[in-house]
């Protein structure tokens, strides 16, 4: 009667030791350290992922918005001094750069503006702009894309710790009990948890989010090919 109730009361206590918050507190301080690490990463994931699709969303809709007015028909000018002086999303820092130093080379006196190397300017200086605006939205991408195969590795450290941790106190207490070895393996499972939960998201994050920053840059740079033929007709019209 007494071996039944011990083994009740040690089946209560092991499952009262598998709750999630029972596996970090029993844990040691390194696998602590390294499961907090792991979550501090892991919300940073998320609060990277959801930044970059609602910025993509928001450029996508401000591109769209932008190219409809340009090809309204309407004056380039009055559109440059609207929104491409003081630009508030890419495409339009890309028709700026473009406009801005087409305008500039224009007047000066006596350039060639089919010959006289501003077309080369210009691209070069939307080149450079949709470089920049680039770096812009891909800033914090290699977070994502060091945080996917890392985070499953730092898991690993914590596991192997917790087995570390169980074999010392089997050592210590000469006990091979499920009670003693449980704890250990159990916080090295849950490190291993938490690292697969932080890695899975980056990976994937990083995937999506990267292929729709390629498409976007495609875009940029076929309105900057679009753009470019025009200011070069509007170039040889003028000569």
């Amino acid at each position: 009667m007494d071996h039944a109730v011990d083994a009740a009361n040690l089946g209560a206590a092991a499952a009262g030791n598998l709750s999630l918050w029972g596996l970090f507190v029993q844990a040691s301080l390194v696998v602590k350290l390294v499961m907090l690490g792991l979550i501090g990463c892991s919300i940073w994931v998320w609060a990277i992922i959801f930044d970059k699709i609602v910025t993509l969303r928001r450029v996508e809709r401000q591109a769209t918005a932008f190219e409809d007015r340009f090809w309204s028909g309407g004056s380039l000018d009055d559109l440059y001094e609207s929104e491409g002086a003081k630009p508030t999303h890419p495409m339009a820092a890309i028709f700026g750069a473009a406009m801005g130093e087409w305008r500039r080379s224009s007047r000066i006196p006596g350039v060639d503006l089919v010959h006289g190397g501003v077309q080369e300017r210009v691209d070069r200086a939307m080149s450079i702009t949709i470089t920049r605006e680039m770096d812009r939205l891909e800033r914090w991408m290699i977070f994502l894309a060091t945080i996917g195969p890392v985070a499953p590795f730092i898991g690993l450290f914590g596991t192997v710790w917790g087995i570390m941790h169980s074999f010392s106190s089997i050592a210590a207490m000469h006990n091979t009990n499920l009670s003693v070895v449980a704890p250990g393996i159990s916080e090295a499972l849950f490190a291993t948890a938490i690292g697969l939960v932080t890695a899975i998201p980056a990976v994937i994050g990083y995937n999506v989010i990267s292929n729709s920053l390629a498409h976007f840059q495609d875009r940029l740079e076929g309105f900057g090919t679009e753009f470019a033929a025009i200011l070069s007709r509007q170039s040889e019209e003028r000569a």
